[in-house]
């Protein structure tokens, strides 16, 4: 008996051990960088709260160019790590690859369904969000007149602005909603001065608050709204505090819980594959409130959002996907 139990406890420390060996996360960034203040920014965040968190160690990996995902992905894959997350959509195609190549290792996405048994598939609802900081743009804009200026201009960005329009509207119905995009190559991700032109044009159109989804091309919004003496709305992470006083608020995309979860769930034991979507009520999407924007958030504008939000939990307020049809009704 006294052996069996030897046995028992052995094997399951050696299964403990193997476990904690198997643990060697990675995360591999988009173009942009991973300090751009917004999307990849997100994903270092989680990443690092991990690490703080757990004291175990993680490599990251910066892309400069389209050919370096497959190769990253595929370095950390061969050197045991696991998992490997990789952040956008325009990861897809790699991961798809290179997943099939090292069926063991464990791997997720952010943005985008790759349909494989080792692979985790990480949606959000950003219309959800978007929707939100739409209503507070619309509450706040003075000119009723308000602004959208995306990154590259693909169906997953359009979502963000359509829900953003539809919040302005639900708002002020008669309010005017201008929406540029920055281009059509990843590039778009990473050209601040081309957001800041962007904004500058919608504000000499009357434009008083311009959201953007735009990565670090976003920058260049917030700095342009900023110098305008007009409010900016950041996204993906907490933005508010790159021009305190001038960001109304950021639309947050909980990148950085996708990137902890999956971090996480590999150390417990708890890892699992398919796909989850994050919206509102899955804590995935909501807006920034704190010590740098508290004062440009009044009490009512604050309720709106909030019972905007609670509705949308609820379903009684369905916001329009665009990725469900690549067209925005609002």
């Amino acid at each position: 008996m006294l052996r069996r139990t030897l046995l028992a406890a052995t094997a399951a420390l050696a299964a403990m051990a193997a476990q904690a060996a198997e643990l060697k996360p990675a995360v591999v960034y988009d173009l942009g960088g991973k300090f751009d203040k917004s999307f990849n920014e997100a994903a270092y965040s989680g990443a690092e709260r991990f690490r703080k968190e757990t004291g175990v160690a993680y490599r990251d990996f910066e892309i400069q160019n389209d050919a370096q995902r497959e190769q990253a992905l595929r370095r950390f894959a061969r050197s045991g790590y696991n998992p490997i997350v990789a952040i956008g959509f325009s990861q897809a195609a790699a991961v798809e690859k290179v997943a099939k190549e090292f069926p063991d290792a464990n791997f997720a996405i952010v943005d985008m369904v790759v349909d494989l048994p080792n692979v985790r598939s990480i949606l959000f609802k950003e219309h959800e969000g978007s929707y939100l900081v739409g209503i507070l743009a619309a509450m706040a804009s003075k000119t009723g007149k308000v602004g959208f200026v995306g990154g590259m201009d693909i169906p997953l960005i359009r979502k963000f602005a359509c829900g953003y329009r539809g919040g302005v509207k639900a708002a002020n119905p008669d309010a005017v909603v201008f929406e540029n995009m920055t281009g059509t190559t990843g590039a778009a991700w990473n050209d601040p001065v081309r957001g800041g032109e962007l904004a500058k044009a919608q504000m000499a159109q009357g434009a008083d608050v311009i959201y953007h989804a735009a990565g670090g091309t976003g920058l260049g919004v917030i700095q342009a709204a900023a110098d305008a003496g007009k409010l900016a709305i950041g996204v993906d992470s907490n933005q508010n505090g790159i021009a305190p006083g001038h960001v109304l608020t950021s639309m947050l995309k909980r990148v950085d819980v996708a990137v902890y979860d999956a971090f996480k769930d590999v150390q417990d034991g708890k890892w699992t594959t398919g796909f989850e979507v994050l919206g509102l009520a899955e804590g995935g999407v909501g807006y920034a409130l704190d010590e740098n924007n508290k004062d440009l958030i009044t009490p009512e504008m604050k309720a709106a959002a909030d019972e905007a939000a609670a509705k949308i939990i609820a379903g009684e307020i369905v916001v329009h996907d665009y990725m469900s049809d690549n067209a925005c009704p609002y």
